[in-house]
């Protein structure tokens, strides 16, 4: 059963929340960070679709971006087997649908609460860039706390200041009793068709029923194309005319007769909570909006119409001056009363009935933004969102906007970038270099690499780091292993060997031979191989089977052989006391192959200390450090010679671009100074990419 598996290694299924058209819920357990979670799993006859994958995929990217109070969290997603999946937030609390079905109607202070929270979270996604599309009860989850969370931007896509992102043709997202007209007909999406649901659910909140039903999904959207905006029937509901006014405004028809923003819904919200008997907005079907005219009350009658006018005159004026004296009193005191608090507490006088302008924050740091406001006797609320451009811990807006009036001890709103956006990173393992490089820059990440011998082709990305799936801040580093192809490995000793055990041998080293030529070899018996065209310890790619000659022994014939062995005793001299390179260059010029031992010693270092040639080969020994020596800066042919005269001939090269670029050794590894023992291998790490 899938509620009993693990995904990742760490994420263990118990049972399941819930389901939806694209995939299934599941509630269970982090085992890393020891938390509970829920998981989305995208239903497996979707999983095989491309375009599911990657709308479901692009649900976790876009969710990710978004860090919110009044929005569930986005923690990881993967891949397990053919399961593709994403760890959320697992919210402790009912569903929005839940509660409705539950209680019917809500209390207009919970619905106005619920409401507001909701476009909180719409205002700051909004702010992201990014529309719901799919705002109804189901999606909006109630914590045990009475926190709003908003949930599944499953079919969220991003928009941008130039497209406001199309639908797709044919392709109606969303719930059918709560999409906008707009939707129903494919149209361009705002941020007022999200504006648009949240009045749907307002209605459904304060009325217990949706304003549109029918008996098909096309009926009803339809309806919310073409019929009259429903109107709440205040005097029957006891809703307030002031909330019954916004939820009228929010169902027009048309995009430009609703609220433009969340946060305007949410201030108009909170106003309505303030004054509920006072609408803000008249709003006929369509038509432009209008403000209610004030009404001035008629004059009240007097309570004693029998007494004449002046007395009534004569009394109001009696109690006018009472209380003009009570007026000036108060009045004395509040000013002496803010003197002391500035001769104490060292505040600006604050001006009494005045209200208060809203400086400029944006740009400025957190810290320096809260100290201004301070300062005005405002209060301040941050909330943190990310942006690509404006550096972490400074103010990317603000709310209300600069210079608007406010009263004393208001609050305003800063929204602070904590840094570039975070996204899921793709998994680039398999690609080429060039495409990794391309598709990772397209993403904003900085990309760097190292190289590795590895059986891959050359320059296919073996791994990356971090891992795919995880969510990485845009700007950051990530590091691709390259595999720069098998490694090289030094060509062996044939000399001596019969051409079957030399088969072997080309067979495990990966490289081709050529045993078709024969001659006669003295000290060579019939049948071995007397000489080979690559000499030995050459660098060979086992990869690209380079071919290999050799010419067997037909025996001693008293030719060729007889005369190479009379010139090479003849010509080599003593090489004792000889450096590295003097030895190679005699010996090469004798034609003899060399076969090199090594003595560590603390005198004479780096040359020859004993020699013995045994027909066609010098047996040299070689005194040397026991160290690995520096070659750090070196060329790479100049760091194979002083490897090889301190005893570590054929070294591996793996490069890198993490460094530099200049194709010179920038370390080894073991590192200089190692003791190590001599003729064991040594590998350079060299600026560059091999090519």
């Amino acid at each position: 059963m899938i509620e009993e598996q693990v995904f990742n290694g760490r994420y263990r299924l118990e049972k399941k929340l819930g389901e939806g058209g694209m995939a299934i819920v599941y509630c269970g357990t982090d085992a890393v960070l020891r938390r509970r979670v829920a998981v989305k799993v995208l239903r497996e006859q979707y999983a095989a679709d491309e375009e599911f994958v990657r709308r479901f995929y692009q649900e976790a990217e876009s969710a990710a971006r978004l860090s919110h109070p009044n929005i569930v969290n986005t923690y990881d997603v993967g891949r397990e087997g053919s399961l593709y999946y994403i760890v959320m937030e697992l919210i402790d609390g009912p569903s929005l649908a839940e509660i409705i079905a539950a209680d019917g109607r809500l209390p207009e202070p919970v619905a106005i609460d619920y409401a507001a929270q909701v476009c909180n979270g719409l205002a700051f996604a909004h702010r992201q860039g990014l529309l719901h599309r799919d705002v109804k009860p189901a999606n909006i989850l109630v914590t045990k706390d009475d926190v709003v969370k908003l949930s599944d931007f499953g079919i969220a896509r991003a928009v941008s200041a130039q497209t406001m992102a199309l639908t797709k043709p044919g392709l109606v997202m969303g719930s059918v009793y709560y999409m906008s007209p707009e939707q129903a007909q494919s149209h361009e999406l705002h941020e007022s068709s999200d504006l648009y649901s949240v009045g749907v659910v307002l209605y459904q909140m304060l009325t217990g029923n949706l304003p549109f039903t029918g008996e098909s999904p096309v009926t009803v959207a339809l309806k919310h194309v073409g019929d009259p905006v429903p109107t709440i029937d205040t005097s029957a509901l006891g809703v307030s005319p002031a909330l019954a006014a916004i939820v009228n405004k929010l169902l027009q028809k048309q995009p430009d007769h609703r609220f433009q923003s969340a946060a305007q819904v949410a201030s108009a919200l909170r106003e309505a909570r303030e004054r509920p008997s006072v609408p803000g907005w008249m709003i006929a079907d369509d038509a432009p909006t209008q403000r209610f005219a004030t009404v001035v009350p008629p004059p009240r009658q007097s309570p004693r119409p029998d007494r004449p006018y002046s007395s009534l005159e004569d009394a109001r004026s009696s109690r006018g001056r009472s209380n003009l004296t009570a007026i000036v009193a108060l009045v004395a005191v509040l000013l002496a009363a803010t003197v002391g608090g500035y001769v104490f507490f060292g505040r600006p006088l604050p001006h009494l009935g005045a209200s208060v302008a809203v400086g400029s924050y944006k740009n400025q740091t957190d810290t320096d933004a809260e100290k201004a406001l301070d300062n005005a006797g405002l209060l301040h609320k941050v909330t943190l969102t990310a942006s690509d451009t404006v550096p972490a811990h400074h103010v990317i807006s603000q709310n209300p906007a600069p210079g608007t009036p406010v009263d004393p001890n208001s609050t305003v709103e800063l929204f602070v970038s904590n840094g570039l956006p975070v996204i899921g990173l793709r998994d680039v393992t398999g690609f080429t270099l060039s495409d990794a490089q391309r598709d990772l820059s397209a993403d904003k990440f900085v990309v760097k690499t190292k190289y590795v011998h590895n059986a891959s082709n050359k320059d296919t990305i073996v791994a990356q780091k971090p891992k795919a799936g995880a969510n990485v801040r845009q700007g950051s580093a990530v590091l691709l292993t390259v595999s720069a192809g098998p490694a090289q490995v030094p060509m062996p000793r044939l000399l001596g060997l019969t051409v079957d055990a030399a088969l072997a041998l080309a067979a495990k080293d990966g490289f081709a031979l050529d045993a078709s030529q024969s001659a006669p070899f003295a000290d060579v018996p019939a049948g071995a191989i007397g000489s080979q065209s690559v000499a030995v310890g050459t660098p060979i790619d086992p990869k690209a089977a380079p071919m290999v000659s050799v010419v067997v022994s037909s025996g001693s014939g008293g030719g060729p052989a007889n005369t190479t062995t009379t010139t090479q005793s003849a010509t080599i001299s003593d090489l004792t006391g000889k450096s590295y390179a003097d030895a190679l260059a005699a010996t090469t010029a004798a034609r003899l192959n060399v076969e090199w031992n090594y003595q560590v010693q603390s005198t004479a270092i780096g040359t020859v200390v004993a020699q013995n040639v045994s027909g066609s080969t010098a047996i040299l020994t070689l005194a040397v450090s026991g160290e690995v020596p520096d070659t750090e800066g070196m060329t790479i042919d100049a760091a194979r010679a002083k490897l090889a005269a301190d005893g570590y001939p054929n070294p591996s090269i793996t490069y890198t671009t993490i460094e530099g670029s200049d194709g010179n050794v920038v370390r080894t590894n073991p590192l200089v100074g190692t003791p190590l023992r001599p003729g064991n291998s040594v590998t350079l790490i060299v600026n560059g990419s091999g090519q």
